[in-house]
């Protein structure tokens, strides 16, 4: 018998499990709506798939470099000057495949087996279970209000060394936006003690109450990971990007070439297209805001609550207690009885999570309205 390592069991995403049904129930002609899955409903501008669409026709496509194409670093490169007022040299910048990418190299870049890497709960669970799979320990914070706690994260690097401390901003699953001060603050307080920082700002340009800090803005120490997938609409394309510091330039590349080879070419050629279509993804953007308008007004009066203020993103992570104490079969039941889907708590949470639901309102606002009208009803 072949025997399964312990670094292959982690835990199901719920979120996939929960869309996989959906499309199930939506395939037997069943009238589904999905605030389930972090993805855009709007795909990417047409100047992007037009480029895409040229180079699959006249390009030579092929592998780039591991750290990826000149010209789509370069348009990063100047998408930090432009939006952050920020010097990054293109020469700092790696193209990943998705973000999923970013931060598997990241963690085998900053940290060796056995090693230590704090991040917040409620969090995306894919990092806990990258961790897991790299025979890494996750230490899992939890938050308060939507508030990271540093001295949590102080106390437990002072107990045995944290090696990284990752965290996003806006965050998966709550929305939530570490402000500007209490951000400087936790890059300070990381170089200080050694723990190497890892900012996930992949929720960029998704925030509705301000504007975006970058963690660049407090030193050129931290790493940076984002993606095209979120604001540019650009899930399906796996095409991410990570900025780090001159001495993981070498190191990351080296890890890549052999574990990824490089991002896909075509993506790479389309998403250096992507920072001139702003008027395009503003408009996206808007939709969004409606989106979070309508939940704002109408959950709290069902009985659901917000666990955390939902400033950026597209998600509302919600308090259901009034209603169950057991998030997994809520949504099980959403989806079964009025064929709306949702996620539990139980991906992102496993301190709180059975009282908690990630709603996400990342789609038409139609589709949004509809499906508050069936819970509301259902309740």
């Amino acid at each position: 018998m072949i025997r399964i390592s312990q670094r292959g069991t982690v835990a199901p995403f719920y979120a996939m499990d929960v869309l996989a049904e959906a499309n199930s129930l939506a395939a037997e002609g069943k009238p589904v709506l999905s605030l389930a899955v972090g993805q855009p409903g709007a795909q990417a501008p047409e100047a992007v798939r037009r480029a895409a669409a040229n180079a699959a026709m006249t390009a030579r496509l092929g592998y780039t470099d591991a750290l990826g194409r000149l010209e789509t670093r370069q348009a990063i490169s100047d998408h930090y000057r432009d939006q952050y007022g920020i010097a990054v040299p293109a020469s700092r910048i790696a193209v990943t495949t998705g973000s999923s990418a970013g931060f598997s190299l990241a963690f085998l870049a900053l940290s060796e087996p056995g090693g230590r890497v704090a991040i917040a709960s409620p969090g995306y669970p894919a990092y806990r279970n990258i961790i897991k799979a790299l025979s890494l320990e996750a230490v899992e914070l939890p938050m308060k209000d939507g508030d990271f706690d540093l001295d949590a994260l102080l106390a437990a690097h002072a107990e045995k060394p944290i090696d990284v401390l990752l965290l996003a901003s806006p965050a998966n699953p709550t929305g939530a936006v570490i402000q500007r001060d209490a951000l400087g603050g936790i890059v300070e307080a990381c170089r200080d003690a050694g723990i190497a920082f890892i900012s996930d700002e992949i929720y960029h340009r998704l925030r509705y109450t301000g504007d975006d800090v970058t963690a660049l803005a407090f030193g050129d120490d931290a790493v940076v990971i984002n993606s095209f997938s979120k604001y540019y609409c650009m899930t399906g394309w796996r095409i991410g990007w990570m900025v780090l510091t001159e001495a993981l330039v070498r190191p990351v590349e080296r890890l890549a070439q052999s574990l990824y080879i490089c991002a896909p070419d075509l993506s790479q050629i389309a998403a250096a297209r992507a920072f001139a279509c702003t008027d395009d993804y503003e408009a996206i953007k808007q939709g969004y805001e409606a989106n979070r308008k309508l939940l704002l007004e109408r959950l709290p009066k069902m009985g659901i609550g917000f666990a955390a203020q939902p400033d950026g993103a597209f998600y509302a992570w919600c308090d259901v207690s009034r209603h169950t104490n057991d998030s997994m079969d809520f949504a099980r039941r959403m989806l079964a009885e009025i064929h709306v889907a949702a996620t539990p708590g139980a991906d992102f949470d496993l301190f709180e999570g059975e009282r908690h639901m990630r709603f996400s309102y990342a789609g038409p606002t139609e589709a949004i309205a509809e499906a508050l009208d069936r819970i509301e009803a259902w309740l």
